[in-house]
């Protein structure tokens, strides 16, 4: 019984540890579900060879939490095993199907301590809190500092040859005045991936760059689907027009608060 309850504390304190590793990258900067993803494959040796796993260990910060994860996790996984490996040792058949028993209620329990919301969120607030306290670790709430939830939005654009886009400078495209920021730029060159960070109004959109943009998210949908043309021109002086009644609203609500 001591060896099955060694062995449900090791899956314990993986999942916790698993959790801190996930709160921790995604501290850094990482969106929750990429966070999760990393800290579960690093934890588990997977080593899932994504182009997310290059960008997460091409980070300082980030790679000694992966470091981290990968040395417990063949330390946890391999106690594990061997723990589960000794509750069986020396037993009788009857004594091994009441082991089975309690293995399987232990294992049932912790599956839904870990699928848990409330726990996750009560986890969640503690292990930040003592991340932020002992470790130099800080809280980058994109969402929020981006007005995700009011309306703004981050997406991609894929640049099509019959795109309004395609072709154009940034500076002829005055997509600022639709209220769309193109953040960077992914650019295929000779088979590999070019990023263009914060380009300038020089910068020329060719077919099939794509485009991390940010503004209201109808209005960059919108312009996802912008062709060439009168009708795209007709398009983005209609944006710009309800650029500037949304900027003169804004700009009231700021006088009334």
């Amino acid at each position: 019984m001591i060896a099955l309850m060694s062995f449900l504390l090791v899956i314990l304190f993986s999942i916790i540890i698993v959790r801190i590793g996930a709160v921790a990258l995604e501290m850094t900067g990482l969106s929750r579900d990429v966070a999760s993803f990393q800290a579960h494959s690093a934890f588990s040796g997977a080593g899932f060879t994504t182009s997310e796993s290059e960008y997460v260990v091409s980070h300082p910060v980030r790679r000694r939490i992966i470091r981290t994860l990968i040395f417990l996790g063949s330390a946890g996984i391999t106690s594990a095993i061997a723990t589960l490996v000794l509750t069986f040792v020396g037993k009788s058949a009857e004594e091994a199907q009441t082991t089975v028993l309690f293995l399987a209620l232990g294992l049932i329990v912790l599956f839904f301590f870990s699928r848990s919301k409330l726990i996750e969120r009560i986890m969640r607030k503690i292990i930040r809190k003592a991340l932020s306290r002992f470790t130099s670790l800080k809280i980058y709430d994109y969402h929020q500092l981006l007005g995700l939830s009011k309306g703004y939005s981050i997406a991609e654009i894929m640049v099509k040859k019959k795109s309004w886009l395609a072709n154009k400078t940034l500076g002829e495209l005055q997509l600022n005045k639709e209220g769309v920021l193109v953040l960077g730029i992914y650019r295929r060159i000779n088979g590999k991936d070019i990023f263009i960070g914060a380009p300038g109004s020089e910068t020329k959109i060719l077919p099939n760059d794509l485009l991390v943009c940010y503004g209201p998210e109808e209005v960059i949908f919108a312009l996802s689907k912008r062709v060439k043309g009168m009708a795209g021109k007709i398009e983005h002086e209609e944006a710009v027009e309800k650029a500037r009644i949304r900027k003169l609203q804004e700009e009231m609500e700021l006088r009334g608060s």
